[in-house]
């Protein structure tokens, strides 16, 4: 496990995947490995023109890549219900959900077409309902996959109940850590919450390390000394977007990928490397706290797992 490349990918034909943030950094490396698996690959995002050049690039790479583009706005709950009616409508089942999307240490609080905190409402609630609209054709997969894309910085996370919206105090790096461990937390209950209703999934978690990505160059700490410095160290620590990718590609196909797993880099702190078990801080484990965060996920999002499977 410690030499997993894309070559051990193994065959995903007749395998239906969904990708969300797919038109650049790790989505779109990891829609490329899958669409060159055979997998029927859905690339999201909210750019339709960044969507076409992905296409576009992908298919110049995979000439027979059987791969669309969808809009879907994780910020806004609205298009999570247009994209998941699209997706119904187009397929009858759907095999493999890679939450991939993100946006990372916002320096000013900003809200989702919903109200949400930027982060917390991109990151984690427009996956949390993604998931949950999906839910049934998911059932209908086979062997359905859901992968949640976590971070290193779930390690110094914490879940604010008491202000999960940043509105009493907004802190760029607290808002994400806390958004990359619900991701985490979201992950290893749905596996719970699966394995007690039944409904057939696997549902574990990744992280890319120190990857070169657009969201690290365009982060908080792109200029300045911090950012001075990050470039010097970068060649060292880091790995490139589609080395990134890697764990994530592990837990949404191999067969050795585990429920509740998580995967990261092997190497030195988990920046780089080929992808092995990660390190799960044990806030993360707290099932209570998990369980406590999907009822308020619920409320927030006005959606029911139990309430749309049972309606499928």
């Amino acid at each position: 496990m410690t030499d997993w490349t894309t070559a051990d990918i193994p065959s995903l034909n007749g395998r239906t995947a969904v990708i969300t943030g797919a038109t650049g950094g790790l989505g779109y490396e990891t829609a490329l490995a899958l669409a060159g698996a055979g997998a029927q690959v859905v690339l999201t995002g909210r750019n339709d023109a960044k969507g076409r050049d992905a296409l576009q690039t992908i298919r110049s790479q995979v000439p027979n890549a059987r791969i669309v583009y969808e809009n879907l706005d994780l910020g806004s709950l609205v298009s999570v219900v247009d994209f998941a009616k699209r997706f119904a409508a187009a397929h009858r089942s759907l095999d493999l959900l890679i939450n991939n999307a993100g946006v990372m240490a916002l320096p000013q609080r900003q809200t989702t077409a919903d109200g949400f905190e930027m982060q917390f409402g991109t990151n984690y609630l427009g996956h949390y309902a993604l998931t949950a609209h999906l839910l049934p054709s998911l059932r209908r997969g086979n062997q359905p996959r859901v992968v949640n894309l976590s971070s290193l910085t779930h390690r110094s996370g914490s879940i604010d109940f008491g202000d999960l919206q940043g509105t009493r105090s907004y802190s760029p790096r607290k808002a994400y850590s806390q958004s990359k461990l619900a991701m985490l937390m979201f992950a290893l209950e749905l596996q719970r919450r699966s394995d007690a209703s039944g409904w057939g999934l696997m549902s574990n978690a990744a992280h890319p390390g120190y990857a070169r990505t657009d969201l690290i160059a365009n982060g908080p700490d792109a200029g300045g000394l911090v950012g001075l410095l990050n470039r010097f160290l970068q060649p060292a620590l880091s790995q490139s977007a589609a080395e990134g990718a890697l764990p994530t590609l592990f837990a949404a196909t191999s067969p050795d990928a585990k429920p509740a797993g998580y995967y990261g880099p092997n190497g030195f702190y988990e920046l780089k490397g080929p992808p092995v078990p990660a390190k799960i801080m044990p806030q993360a484990k707290d099932a209570a706290v998990a369980a406590q965060l999907w009822d308020v996920s619920a409320l927030l999002t006005g959606l029911s797992f139990a309430q749309i499977v049972a309606a499928a």
